[in-house]
């Protein structure tokens, strides 16, 4: 059986798809049985002299399987401009239909055709009766063709209501796909908070709504000269740096964009780089169509959207649209997120002014951090602080206040300030202080809730205990603490060793001023490290807080060696990372390590000597951490011991990963120099080099020819000792020496305090206009 076709509503005659159709075929069928005809089709009129015969019986072969017949003038013509029947007993006497076509090829001598017509009301052909003799057709066999010609009319107009409903549905269904694609659109960027969030949500857009492979966002600097790519996670790949800034004059498509205020869109590269020659030779890799965006806020284009697809494309109206309507989103989503970077600026600033610098004290090595909730525009009432009340005796606090608004930031700064005050002017416990905290908080009206701990570190007056090498006393410090409802506090052991300082926490402050604190009292030997934070480090959602802390212990265990300044930093990172939805503040403190000998006296100069672990590198950190404690502890200032700890981190290095076991650091200071030297079990001495840019190592030698006063290698026989470690076997010592007098960095270098990254006006902030009369003024 022929292939069906399924005819629609036939507007200009039929398909072009010349095939049976198997409803009309049976519609012929069921004439030529019921009228006792030897044929009987079904025609429809096409294009000229092209007549069409979905449903044919009995017709010649030729015919009966092209289904295509071709006549000027035909018959069923005449009854569709009569559009009543044609009734023929004898075609010898009809000379409109005598001797043409298929009745003279097939010898008819009658015929009777009935219209049908389609869904408008219009004739587009006729159901025919063909017979071999005359034949006076009766009233029951007209009744009969008319009957069966009604049913294809009403087999079309069907067809036509389905065509009709179907093309309704299409339409309906792209209407809804629109507007659920826009809905989504809505909510996508209706939560960004960064430009980061921008760029991700550009990329989801282009792609499920426009197809487009790879998407590119510029913003134009705010002295309008400039555009630049801040997208770096969906561009095309190869996307040449060159391109990444370039002025607004230059001939480009992307700076045309800006300066024509309309978008620019190319079939393909070759398109692109027939209207702008300058685009060749860049390095792009793809070759379909490009599309250049403008993102327009108050009439200035503030930044460009670059659409990129695999393969060439024409620009039709709907991607049109949904350009227009992405690029209003995404310049609604860059004005938010200017806001909300400002308003977190105001704020973080605001909270950062009420957080100073932790105060230098002797003998102890004190680092914070405070790290802003990073999906945010509010602040909160995390805070620390230390307090120097005398020689050898610090009071360090750390607290958060319930809330995250400028409220919140503002009870802090009072309960802070408070705190700081009765720190200084009360030589009394931490739980005292905290009780008299908590009733001023509460009379003096500020009723803030907030928790808090509070650390005193009293240094020990004279060597006491067998704690020091070999069960010698050692000066540490006595830690008297006092918990208000307060995360614990956490002391990583100079063995590597953590542990929680667990005791029951007291009553919040804010609730009971009356409730009774208490406090509780260990040891800070030298070289263990206090650790104080807010609970935004260790809370989780859907995590149990004990099971954070454990968390944390090991964080703890795994940085053991780490300096004490990047110590908060490192532990924000593990902790918290990419995940962080509320302010962290971290204080730590480490009692430092001091010159076994004591400092350099008219007795002679301060030494000191530590064994170094060389199986690996793991010693390194703690054995380049204790020169610089040694240095400390003998008051050399703090550009000697920052130019000592590079040098000696390089010695160290060399020793560890060159030389060979035993290796000793013997640290020598008097009033006028100090002296490093490492010794290895290795003879072979380092060399000077000259390495290349690229050369990841081989500057060791260099730092020391550069920065020590003076510097050299002895080499050791076998038996040699150095100081209380008897080496085995001959080996080298690489040693430096600094003049106290000398400045071998060019004056000193201040510590710059790491401000959060917010401190500093992101570029979006810089490009948007704030207001409309501020765009009128720029425009002006």
């Amino acid at each position: 059986m022929p292939a069906t076709h399924v005819l629609g509503s036939l507007t200009h005659g039929a398909p072009g798809d010349h095939t049976a159709d198997e409803v009309f075929d049976r519609i012929v069928r069921i004439a030529r049985r019921t009228l006792d005809v030897p044929a009987a089709c079904f025609i429809v009129l096409g294009d000229g002299p092209v007549q069409h015969l979905p449903g044919a019986s009995g017709l010649p072969d030729d015919v009966q399987r092209s289904r295509v017949y071709e006549l000027d003038r035909p018959a069923t013509g005449i009854v569709a401009e009569s559009r009543t029947p044609l009734i023929v007993p004898d075609v010898a006497a009809e000379p409109l239909v005598a001797g043409r076509g298929l009745i003279a090829e097939m010898g008819v001598r009658a015929i009777a055709g009935y219209p049908v017509e389609d869904g408008r009301g219009e004739v587009v052909g006729a159901l025919w009766a063909l017979c071999d003799d005359p034949r006076d057709w009766t009233d029951a066999d007209l009744a009969t063709l008319s009957d069966l010609a009604a049913a294809c009319t009403g087999e079309l107009r069907l067809r036509a209501e389905r065509e009709r409903a179907r093309r309704a549905e299409q339409v309906a269904f792209r209407a809804h796909q629109r507007a659920q694609f826009l809905l989504g659109l809505s909510e996508r960027f209706a939560g960004v908070t960064t430009i980061e969030e921008v760029e991700e949500t550009i990329a989801q857009v282009v792609g499920t709504g426009m197809g487009a492979r790879w998407c590119s966002l510029a913003l134009v600097d705010a002295d309008r000269r400039h555009l630049r790519y801040v997208t770096v996670g969906h561009q095309e790949p190869g996307f040449p740096d060159e391109m990444r800034s370039l002025r607004l004059d230059a001939p480009r498509p992307d700076a045309a964009v800006v300066r024509e205020h309309r978008t620019r869109f190319y079939r393909d590269h070759s398109e692109m780089i027939a209207a702008y020659p300058a685009m060749a030779g860049l390095g792009l890799t793809s070759t379909g169509a490009r599309s250049f965006l403008p993102v327009i806020a108050d009439d200035d284009v503030i930044g460009v959207v670059v659409c990129v697809w695999d393969e060439a494309r024409d620009h039709d109206a709907g991607t049109a649209a949904l350009e227009t309507t992405v690029t209003r989103y995404v310049a609604m989503a860059l004005e938010r997120v200017a806001l909300l970077e400002a308003r977190r600026r105001v704020a973080t600033t605001l909270q950062e002014s009420l957080l100073t610098d932790p105060p230098d004290v002797a003998h102890l090595d004190i680092s914070t951090t405070y790290a802003p909730a990073a999906r945010t525009d509010q602040v909160g009432g995390d805070w620390y602080d230390a307090v120097v009340r005398e020689e050898g005796t610090a009071i360090l606090t750390i607290g958060d206040v319930a809330g995250h608004d400028v409220n919140a930031a503002a009870q802090m700064g009072q309960l802070r300030s408070m705190l700081r005050v009765l720190a200084w002017s009360h030589d009394e416990g931490p739980a005292q202080l905290l009780s008299r905290l908590d009733r001023a908080d509460a009379q003096l009206g500020l009723h803030a809730l907030a928790t808090a701990v509070v650390v005193r570190l009293d240094h020990d007056a004279e060597p006491q205990g067998d704690s020091g090498p070999d069960g010698t006393p050692e000066r540490g410090y006595t830690l008297t603490w006092s918990d208000a409802g307060h995360p614990p506090p956490l002391v990583l052991r100079r063995d590597g060793t953590v542990e929680q300082l667990a005791a029951r926490p007291d009553m919040l402050l804010g609730i009971d001023p009356s409730t009774v604190r208490h406090d509780h009292v260990d040891r800070l030997l030298p070289g263990d490290t206090l650790v104080l934070y807010t609970d935004g480090l260790v809370e989780r959602r859907g995590v149990q807080v004990n099971d954070r802390i454990a968390e944390l212990e090991q964080a703890l265990a795994d940085v053991h060696g780490e300096a004490t300044a990047a110590l908060p930093r490192a532990l924000v990172r593990r902790l918290v990372g990419r995940s962080q939805r509320d302010d962290v503040a971290v204080l730590v403190a480490r009692a430092r390590v001091p010159a076994p000998s004591g400092p350099p006296s008219e007795d002679g100069p301060a030494t000191a000597e530590r064994k170094v672990a060389h199986e690996d590198l793991s010693d390194l950190g703690p054995a380049r951490r204790w020169v610089d404690d040694v240095l400390e502890s003998c008051s050399v200032d703090p550009e000697h011991r920052r130019t000592a700890m590079l040098l000696s981190s390089e010695i160290l290095t060399n020793a560890l990963e060159h030389g060979a076991g035993p290796i000793v650091a013997t640290v020598e200071v008097d009033a006028h120099r100090l002296r490093v030297g490492v010794r290895d079990g290795c003879t072979r001495a380092p060399v000077l080099r000259a390495p290349e840019p690229q050369d990841l190592s081989g500057r060791g030698v260099q730092f020391l020819e550069r920065l020590a006063s003076r510097w050299g290698v002895e080499q050791h026989l076998a038996g040699d000792a150095v100081g209380r470690h008897v080496a085995q076997g001959a080996g080298k010592t690489v040693w430096f020496e600094i003049d106290r007098s000398a400045r071998p960095l060019t004056g000193v270098v201040p510590v710059v305090r790491r401000t959060s990254p917010t401190s500093s006006i992101p570029l979006v902030e810089r490009v948007l206009p704030w207001t409309r009369a501020e765009a009128r003024r720029r425009r002006t």
